[in-house]
């Protein structure tokens, strides 16, 4: 019989979490996947799993899970409060809990189980996509998730050093965007010249930035346009949003900029309150 985890408790907000469903757009259908795709890998690194595993993506912290049999998990990204070991491969004992208490900085810490879960793919995909509802469920209260079988050896590493997400104001390179000529030198100097706060509104779609507002210099209407993730899109407000990974696959405001894809992994780390300094990417050409 293969080993399980059953939830006791969900958190916030836990789901489950792949690679995503990329080039699906003309279909209508978003990317979704980790939030943190650096930290979801790096969880299935270290239990040796390929690095496109089902693993869960638990916002900021609250799951608590029994293992049904022995498993060997990591966690990764947010370090959550208590003794568990986070960065490194442990193995769970039949019987044991697995509680995550709430991070001490970060908001995402994703948890993956040697053999990953055993999910039905939706699209090709076992990402939970909060916007347009694909892929499974979040997951609820006695919920029992299937460990799949091994298929790579374990990496042989006891600890991954790597940092800590930040506290504090969070720095960001930018480079500019398609619609950057729709707004004037001086709103491009006010993006970057300020530190935008992020708001409680924010989720898995993205980041919604509190600062003084961007003024545009067109103001016609903009047809429909694609949407990537790490794009920073000016609504009527002129407060940006910075799109994560579970973004629509288009918008009609314009994009004054996009965030650099590795630092959009960084932005998923930062909470509601942060503040958020956008740098224009001196390597942008």
């Amino acid at each position: 019989m293969s080993p399980s985890l059953t939830v006791l408790e969900t958190g916030l907000l836990t789901t489950i979490q792949d690679s995503g469903r990329p080039g699906r757009a003309a279909l209508g259908v978003g990317p979704s996947g980790a939030c943190d795709l650096a930290s979801y890998r790096l969880a299935n690194r270290l239990v040796g799993n390929t690095e496109d595993a089902p693993a869960l993506e638990v916002t900021h912290g609250g799951l608590r899970v029994r293992a049904d049999g022995d498993v060997v998990v990591a966690t990764t990204g947010a370090r959550c409060a208590g003794s568990w070991h986070h960065n490194a491969p442990t193995t769970i004992r039949s019987g044991d809990l697995l509680e995550l208490g709430a991070p001490v900085n970060g908001l995402r810490t994703y948890v993956a189980v040697r053999g990953g879960f055993v999910v039905a793919p939706v699209l090709g995909s076992c990402a939970t996509d909060t916007l347009s509802g694909l892929g499974p469920e979040v997951l609820a209260l006695g919920d029992v998730l299937e460990v799949g079988t091994p298929g790579l050896p374990m990496p042989g590493v006891d600890l991954a050093p790597v940092p800590e997400p930040p506290a504090g104001v969070v720095q960001v390179q930018v480079t500019p965007g398609p619609r950057r000529d729709w707004f004037p030198d001086q709103a491009w100097r006010s993006l970057l010249g300020q530190t935008w706060t992020v708001t409680n509104d924010s989720n898995r779609v993205g980041l919604r930035l509190e600062g003084e507002a961007l003024g545009r210099g067109r103001t016609d209407e903009l047809p429909s346009e694609g949407l990537v993730r790490g794009a920073l899109q000016v609504p009527p407000s002129g407060k940006p949003v910075l799109f994560l990974a579970d973004h629509p696959v288009t918008g009609g405001y314009p994009v004054i900029a996009y965030v650099t894809d590795a630092d959009v992994d960084r932005c998923a780390q930062v909470r509601p309150g942060q503040g958020l300094l956008l740098q224009e990417s001196a390597g942008r050409g």
